[in-house]
């Protein structure tokens, strides 16, 4: 009677490891696809902040010069650069045919725009994913680090 149980008892903890098995690994696709949910949602997020605050500070400008301007600054404040470097010059200039692409947006115009926003912005995001480790949207994640608090 010992054999027989043994082997229902082995057969029944080969089931249970199995079933951990295929739980463990839906869980592990789980998480994998939710940080992908999560990074698709806290870019469409930024791309909408950035571009609410370039579509605001365009709308201003009495040119598009002073547009494009003015929608660089705003990027120069979003990503906290105080300071130039080549890197950062080359993004701006990338950067600059998507606020031109706004300013004819807003501007009323009878010509129709060949080149719309949403397709500068994303030729903007294909040159950078291309040229660059990491999509540019990780740029906006500032590491705030934490500071003691002091009861005086």
């Amino acid at each position: 009677m010992t054999v027989a149980t043994t082997s229902f008892l082995e057969t029944l903890k080969s089931a249970a490891q199995r079933a951990q098995s295929v739980e463990d690994e839906y869980r592990r696709e789980a998480a994998r696809r939710v940080a992908v949910l999560e990074q698709e949602r806290a870019f469409a997020f930024r791309r909408l902040n950035l571009m609410n605050a370039v579509a605001a500070a365009v709308a201003e400008a009495e040119s598009e010069e002073i547009g494009v301007a003015n929608a660089l600054a705003v990027l120069r404040g979003k990503l906290g650069w105080s300071s130039d470097s080549e890197a950062r010059a080359e993004v701006l200039a990338r950067f600059a045919p998507v606020a031109q692409a706004v300013f004819r947006d807003l501007a009323p115009s009878e010509q129709v725009s060949v080149t719309t926003v949403s397709d500068s912005l994303a030729e903007f995001e294909n040159w950078y994913a291309g040229s660059h480790p990491a999509p540019f949207w990780v740029l906006f994640e500032q590491y705030i680090p934490e500071t003691p608090r002091v009861d005086f």
